[in-house]
């Protein structure tokens, strides 16, 4: 069997969960079956693997209808493969258009939703309602769906009904349990102006309005004076967000110290010793498929504050790994809190809750290691992936 990968993000170009999904993914499959990736960006030297610039034609065109253009290109190249496998809207047109184009199965992987991600319209302008088609036509014609979490899979089939249910698979994200592992490293920690003398907690993600960083910025504020904030925040969907965050944290830090605020992206050696050393990790994710963020924290140890929302829950072990922070939201696809003031109430309560009890919360973060390797190694990942092409190939 060969399979064609799809994706936009691919090592070294990886900005967010999905790139770290297909890199892992790649790796474990690679064991099995021949897998041909096909990525976006600069090119790259490992075998097996072709990168694909924008078009010249279009390098001033709206970011959406440039990556038409790229995929397009893919597509052509996948002539020769048995299946095509794309992952985000990206590359969902290449799948779609390859499946036409040879005669072969195409499955999507659901990492997000568009109809949930309204707040892309920002950075997308026009190009938005290009992606939103390009989502719905592939979700629709693919030949599977793979949900990343039983709630990715309920809101695919509320976001698109007329997709039968029986063609949506759920196969979990998963964790190198290797290179994901708890790292005592005090220098380390230090050298990123964190003390590991005293309780943080740790934000790793990028400055979106999925991530809900502004609320947990808000809580902060709430925290007992001896915890430290450390955010590793980066890569902003827009300068709106990025100059509401700046001001937010601003603030945060005149009214207390600890507050760390890391804008680069940390190597896996540095970010394994943080979240080690975190007393608490915390995803107030308003939107979140699964939440990989959660499970690298988990495989190093750290106790996990997350919201109640999208996949969160069936990774986190409430009480057990970690607490679950309640919210109800509106229904308008924005994922905003109906209750804002609330939510950022509860969220300070329970971070306050897990940082004020230092051996429940180590306790916390030993079972959520225990968690890690039970439900979501690699190995096991892959295994039902490759059901689904069996499945697909078989029909």
């Amino acid at each position: 069997m060969r399979v064609d990968l799809l994706t936009r993000e691919y090592p070294p170009e990886v900005y967010g969960g999905a790139g770290v999904h297909v890199a892992e993914l790649v790796r474990a499959l690679r064991r099995e079956i021949d897998v041909a990736v096909r990525c976006f960006g600069d090119p790259r030297d490992e075998p097996g693997t072709t990168a694909y610039a924008t078009p010249g034609g279009l390098a001033d065109a709206n970011a959406a209808i440039a990556t038409l253009g790229t995929d397009l290109e893919m597509a052509q190249d996948a002539a020769g493969a048995d299946l095509v496998h794309s992952h985000t809207w990206y590359a969902n047109f290449a799948g779609f258009t390859a499946k036409r184009l040879h005669g072969i199965p195409h499955v999507v992987t659901a990492h997000s939703l568009e109809p949930l991600r309204p707040w892309k319209a920002e950075q997308l302008g026009g190009g938005y309602r290009v992606s939103s088609w390009v989502e719905q036509a592939a979700f629709e014609d693919a030949d599977a769906v793979i949900a990343v979490s039983d709630g990715m899979r309920r809101d695919i089939l509320r976001s698109y009904p007329s997709i039968d249910a029986s063609k949506v698979e759920v196969v979990y994200n998963g964790i190198d349990l290797d290179d994901w592992r708890p790292v005592d490293d005090a220098d380390a920690v230090r050298a990123l102006g964190v003390d590991p003398g005293r309780p943080s907690v740790v934000f790793v993600g990028r400055i979106t309005r999925q991530k809900g960083l502004p609320y947990l910025l808000r809580a902060a504020r709430l925290l007992p004076p001896e915890v430290q904030v450390v955010l590793c925040a980066g890569a902003p969907d827009t300068p709106e967000i990025l100059a509401e965050v700046t001001s937010l944290v601003e603030a945060l830090g005149a009214d207390r110290d600890g507050v760390v605020w890391i804008d680069r992206h940390l190597p896996r050696t540095e970010l394994t010793a943080l979240l080690t050393a975190a007393t608490a990790f915390v995803c107030p994710s308003v939107y979140e498929p699964l939440g990989i963020v959660n499970l690298e924290a988990m495989a190093c140890g750290a106790a996990v504050v997350g919201t109640a929302t999208g996949g969160i829950p069936e990774v986190v072990d409430d009480g057990v790994t970690g607490v679950l922070v309640p919210i109800e939201q509106a229904d308008d696809g924005t994922g905003t809190p109906l209750d804002p003031d609330r939510f950022v109430a509860d969220l300070a309560a329970a971070l306050t809750q897990v940082v004020s009890d230092p051996q429940r919360a180590a306790a916390m973060g030993a079972a959520g290691r225990r968690r890690a390797e039970a439900l979501f190694a690699w190995d096991r990942i892959a295994a039902r992936t490759l059901e689904v092409y069996s499945g697909v190939l078989a029909r």
